[in-house]
């Protein structure tokens, strides 16, 4: 496949080649090409140049169609987490009823005690203390404290009834509650499954997409002229991101002293196994401008150090990133990213997350590219990051 492609194009040349010796013997007297000679070779010419057109137009869409899904993706892995956010918040407040219940059943223990206690002590008064109090020749002044006391045990007793119906009242109400946001909390699991089946078949098309892509890069030997341009394009957008970086400093009135004096004390953007090392080889003559760090995907990416955002965008190549300018031209890079948290112009403290860990860009599995650029120069991150 690949050497098929190389073939045609080394084709098309010798073809416009021969095709321009054609021309030359047919206006020369001494031509001997016929016509016939002359339309086969612009038929294959033309054939050829159909081919590439094709196959361009075909890459153009599957990059455009990659594009789509990893924007979707990013959009459903947005919600994800502040639904997740959300539920968080529910639990919480679950936890709180469930504790507010749990008082309120001991409460009503309590006042079932001194009701038990109520009713005893008035039975053991007995209902006929006065005409016991005639007969056994106390005075009634005696019997007077008696029946005050009698009313004082009976109003006691109608009030620890009515304060328990209203705790009843109020227990009811709490477990209504409770049943309520235990309701919506599985509404919202439910609702969390559904997105996270869309985003995997999602992610599953994306899959297949960047596999389509790969295949039909490497089959036009193309794999080494992609990547330098995707290193062109990406210049062209950092100076455009610093301009803007610049002015939007300057309106914020942002102080961004640069990573200088901050070699080995800036954050780790996130924690994992070092696929890819600075200056290792990548492709042909190509070698890492930065590194690539495996990540659990949807976890957070950290800015490294304090910044401005300047570009928060799907870059060729690179998937969704985002670049941090730290100030006097130095800048940080997160490629491969599932969705972007941070948009341009948005200033970042060291540890903010700026985005979620993917596989964009058509990458094989999760991970995040980071670089570190000085003056336009990359450089090697490691030194830069706590040990």
């Amino acid at each position: 496949m690949k050497g098929r492609t190389l073939r045609h194009l080394k084709l098309l040349r010798a073809s416009a080649i021969s095709a321009g010796v054609l021309l030359c013997l047919l206006t020369s007297p001494a031509s001997l090409a016929s016509d016939e000679q002359l339309s086969g070779m612009k038929s294959e010419i033309s054939r050829q140049e159909q081919q590439l057109n094709s196959k361009s137009k075909k890459l153009n869409a599957l990059q455009s169609n990659l594009k789509s899904q990893e924007q979707s993706i990013a959009a459903i892995a947005t919600q994800m987490r502040d639904a997740n956010a959300d539920l968080s918040v529910i639990e919480k407040d679950i936890a709180t009823l469930n504790r507010e219940s749990q008082r309120l059943e001991q409460l009503k223990l309590g006042q079932m005690e001194l009701l038990k206690e109520l009713l005893n002590s008035q039975y053991r008064q007995g209902q006929h203390s006065q005409l016991n109090a005639l007969l056994s020749g106390e005075d009634s002044t005696d019997m007077d404290r008696m029946t005050v006391y009698a009313e004082k045990l009976s109003k006691a007793r109608t009030d620890a009834i009515n304060e328990l119906a209203a705790t009843d009242t109020e227990l009811q109400l709490k477990r209504r509650t409770l049943q309520q946001q235990t309701e919506k909390q599985k509404t919202l699991i439910a609702s969390l499954a559904a997105d996270k089946a869309k985003l995997e078949k999602e992610q599953q098309a994306q899959k297949k997409t960047a596999g389509a892509i790969r295949r039909e890069i490497n089959s036009d030997k193309g794999y080494l002229a992609e990547l330098r341009n995707n290193e062109k394009r990406l210049k062209v957008e950092l100076e455009r991101a610093a301009e803007q970086a610049r002015i939007a400093a300057e309106q914020a009135k942002v102080k961004m002293d640069g990573l200088g004096k901050y070699k080995g004390k800036m954050q780790w953007p996130v924690k994992g196994k070092i696929l890819h090392r600075y200056g290792t080889e990548q492709t042909g003559q190509l070698r890492w401008n930065g590194m690539v760090i495996a990540a659990k995907e949807g976890s957070e990416v950290k800015a490294a150090h304090d910044g401005t955002v300047v570009l928060s965008n799907w870059l060729r190549g690179y998937g969704l990133m985002v670049v941090v300018d730290h100030g006097k031209g130095d800048m940080s890079f997160y490629g491969y990213n599932q969705a972007l948290l941070r948009n341009v112009g948005d200033t970042v403290k060291a540890g903010d997350p700026i985005a979620l860990v993917g596989n964009s860009g058509g990458q094989d599995a999760s991970a995040l590219y980071f670089e570190i650029r000085r003056k336009g120069n990359a450089t090697n991150p490691s030194p830069w990051l706590t040990r």
